[in-house]
This record gives structure tokens, sequence and C-alpha cells, in this order.
């Protein structure tokens, strides 16, 4: 299909660091495996509901599971999710850790899992992008995907956006880079950028990114991998401050300490926000403190629900920026938005509706420290305010989060 730009090389290294470092990555690989094959048992899969496809591409038949939506409609556009499995993954393992299908019915959206395919320089192994010296980049086969898809089905091409888990999420920072003019907005599920990406990473347009990430993750380290001097991975800290430099958000993230809710998953959560970048977008981290490898919600830190989370983040967004106007950016929130509340700038009370179920509720200030907590009763309820001083809060109703301004 003409010219091929080539995925840009990892840096050179003697034999016995090419051979340290697969063996780093036998052991993550194997690892994976195991855990793949556990959730197979725990969880009941209804691939029926799935469409398996495929799609001839460089060569190679290319296979996706594809879900339409019940709420599907040929009369209007719906937006199109792609989730895209770790290192010798497969589409079904990545269903059965992020099963979407009932967010696609509630939401309208497509969705797909691809299929990595084999990589003879790395044993045979599914990867998204090859271990070694290779002509193969499936970034033009998600390109090709992304064309099939919206000839058949009516797709809302601003609105196409990628999730990943491990080597997944590698490849979804890939996607942001080198095909950011097709793709909105994305979520990388336990991995930090490659060096070789940060390196030559080049995105056309402002562009909301989220990343969900353990601090304990040995396979994917927080801190960047270094081997014999070599560096393979960026920081959290790095990634998140590439993508927060490249959108102009603000310098300093807020920073939400989550509800413990699972107090036997041996970790907690933080929510990083760097917000007010250019086209209203914003960089997120949920940091898990203690997460290893995992995918919150299905195995490992149970305090949020990854699918849900993002979801609700990259749905605000088209490559446009953010859909909503940003004029109403301030007091847009990032997060669930299945309660309502009022006024916004408040100075006394706020009111709470469409509370389903009792519950408690915080109150958080700019810096993460706790203010206020009780609890809610089902339907209405007023939050007297008057004694918090003006300022940006944000009100946390079972893990889901709004931001309301207190005002003089």
């Amino acid at each position: 299909m003409g010219s091929r730009v080539r995925v840009p090389s990892r840096p050179q290294k003697t034999l016995s660091n090419r051979e340290g470092f697969f063996y780093f990555c036998l052991m993550v690989k194997t690892k994976f495996i195991s855990l793949l094959f556990l959730l197979f048992f725990c969880k009941t899969l209804t691939a029926q509901n799935f469409i398996s496809q495929t799609i001839q591409y460089d060569g190679n038949t290319r296979e996706y599971e594809l879900y339409i939506p019940s709420s599907y409609s040929q009369d209007s556009f719906s937006p199109l999710m792609f989730n895209f499995h770790g290192g010798n993954g497969t589409s079904q393992g990545q269903i059965a850790i992020s099963d979407m299908r009932d967010l696609a019915d509630n939401n309208n959206f497509i969705l797909v899992y691809p299929q990595a395919i084999a990589d003879p320089t790395d044993d045979g192994s599914l990867n998204w992008i090859f271990k070694g010296e290779s002509d193969h980049d499936d970034i033009y086969f998600i390109d090709a995907l992304i064309s099939e898809l919206s000839s058949q089905y009516q797709i809302d091409l601003e609105r196409v956006y990628a999730c990943g888990y491990s080597l997944g999420g590698e490849f979804v920072y890939e996607l942001l880079c080198r095909l950011n003019n097709k793709i909105a907005s994305g979520v990388a599920v336990a991995r930090t950028m490659g060096q070789y990406q940060y390196e030559n990473c080049n995105p056309d347009h402002p562009t909301a990114i989220m990343t969900i990430l353990g601090t304990e993750d040995y396979e994917s380290n927080y801190n960047g991998v270094v081997y014999n001097g070599v560096i393979y991975y960026i920081s959290a800290e790095e990634t998140h401050q590439y993508w927060a430099d490249f959108n102009d958000t603000d310098d300093n993230p807020i920073e939400i300490e989550l509800p413990d809710y699972d107090t036997n998953d041996g970790s907690t959560v933080t929510k990083r926000v760097w917000e007010n970048g250019d086209s209203c977008v914003s960089v997120i981290e949920f940091r898990v403190n203690g997460g290893e490898h995992d995918w919150p919600g299905s195995f490992g830190n149970m305090d949020i629900n990854s699918d849900y989370e993002i979801w609700d983040f990259v749905s605000k967004y088209s490559v446009n920026g953010l859909i909503e106007d940003c004029s109403l950016s301030v007091i847009n929130n990032e997060g669930y938005s299945d309660f309502s509340y009022y006024p916004n700038p408040a100075n006394n009370y706020i009111s709470i509706d469409n509370i389903k179920i009792q519950n408690r509720f915080q109150i958080i200030d700019i810096n993460g420290k706790l203010v206020k907590e009780n609890i809610l009763e089902k339907g209405k309820n007023i939050i007297e305010i008057n004694d918090l001083n003006a300022g940006i809060y944000f009100i946390c109703i079972n893990n889901k989060i709004q931001k309301f301004i207190v005002s003089d």
C-alpha cells in the first residue's frame, strides 16, 4: 500500500543484552498466560454475541472479534472502540479480562478486539510490536481495519478510541503517536511509554490520554525499564510529563485519593489529573499504589472498574478535543456523571439528585485533602458547604467524581 513507515527500532544492543531482555520478557509472558488460563475458568464468556471476522491484510489473514451494540442503528453514527490484548495474548483472553459489551449496549459504541499475529523475532509470540528487526507494522493493519469497518457500519470517524493491556497498552501509545489523525483518545493499562516512542512520537492534535498503572508492577515497571544501561521504557512520571507538555495542560496535577472500597486487595488508588490542555483535553493517571500487572476491576485492585473508567474518559473527546463547549470545562468533570448536582458555583449548599441507594459521599479539596463526608439517603440530598473556603472541590460518591466550585 505504497511506502511504509518503519516502526523506529529500539536502541541496538549486544547479544548478551538482547538475550537478557528476552529472558525478562519470557518470564512476563509465562505469568501472563497462566493468568489468562485462570480467567477463562473464573469468567463465563458468551462469545456467540461476538462476530468473528477476518480481513486480508499485507499477505496475512487477520482476525478480530466484533461486537455491534443492540442500540446500533444505520440512521446514526456510532463511536468505535479498539481493545488490545497483551503480549502473546489473544482477543478471547482480552474479552475475559475486559468485556465491554454492556458498556457498548448502554452507550451505543462498536467494539473491536483485534488479534495480533506471530512474531518470528520472539519465538512466535503474538505481538503487536515485533521485538526484533522486521518490516511488520500493525499501525497499518488498524488503519485498514478502521476503513473496512467504516465501509460496513455508520462509524463516527471523529470518535475512534483505543485501550490496551501491557503490550497492548504500548501499542495504544504507538497509535496515539503515529495514527493520531484517526485516533481521538486512548488508555494504556499496565504499561509506560517505550523509549523509542518517547523519542519519535509526533501527534497531530491535542490528545486526551489516560493510564492505569501499578506502582509495584515488576513486569511493566512503574519507574521504567533500564537493562545494562539501555533504556527500554521510560517512567510513569516521564510518560505523563510528555503528554502534559504536548497538550500544554496545567503544570501540576490535581491529586485525589479515591476511597479504599476493597481493603483486602493490598492497594489503593490515587487519581491524578492534568487539565486545561489545548482543546480542553486532559491527561489522567489512575496510580494504583501497591498494584501489580493488573486490570483493576477484573483482577488486582478492586477499588475502580477499569472498563467503566476507560469509556467514561475517552467518550468525552473527539479528534477535535473536548466534545462539550470548552467554556464549560471548569465545571465539566472527569469521572462518572450518573448523579446530578447544583448549583455550581455554590456558596451555601449543593443539592445532590438521583441517588438510587443509601451511600456515602466525600468532599475533597484541590490538594486531595478530605474536608467533609457523610451519608446520602436515596433520592435528593442537601449538603451544606458554608464552612468551606472558596476554591475548587471534588465530590466523590461510590467512586464517581464530580467537580464543583465554592464561590466567595
